[in-house]
């Protein structure tokens, strides 16, 4: 028996608020990136390990 890819947690849905909710999530999933959302510049938030000084201070809160 196969398992449904949709399943409803709580309550009781309807088949057509199954098949709206499947067909807004297959659209959102094929829907091309938009070019709104802008790309990440500059430096990053985190630092890289390898960069790190071998030695942090027993008191340091890293």
């Amino acid at each position: 028996m196969s398992t449904p890819d949709i399943r409803v947690e709580k309550g009781h849905a309807e088949p057509e608020e199954v098949a709206a909710i499947t067909a807004i999530l297959l659209a959102r999933a094929a829907a091309q990136p938009s070019a709104a959302a802008p790309a990440h510049r500059g430096r990053a938030g985190w630092r890289r390990l390898e960069r790190e000084p071998g030695f942090r201070a027993p008191h340091s809160w890293r």
